[in-house]
């Protein structure tokens, strides 16, 4: 299937072009990845997230009372 978007602004056009230089591929390559990665569901596994998460160093109080405790003794 073919399509097309017309009057698209010169600007946005330019950009487009940077950005499939950028990754190595022609402008019409890097549309068809971005219409494919808009489509696309993007899962990851538990462990790619649990990896994620610890890269940025996310974590949660263990517990509630932590919490409280916290929030009364700062008063």
């Amino acid at each position: 299937m073919n399509l097309s978007i017309k009057n698209v602004p010169d600007d946005v056009a330019e950009k487009l072009r940077q950005r499939a230089k950028k990754n190595h591929r022609s402008l019409q390559g890097e549309l068809l990845h971005l219409l494919e990665a808009s489509v696309t569901p993007h899962r990851i596994s538990f462990e790619e997230f649990d990896r994620k998460m610890a890269k940025i160093d996310f974590s949660t109080p263990g517990d509630s009372v932590e919490i409280i405790r916290h929030d009364r003794d700062t008063r």
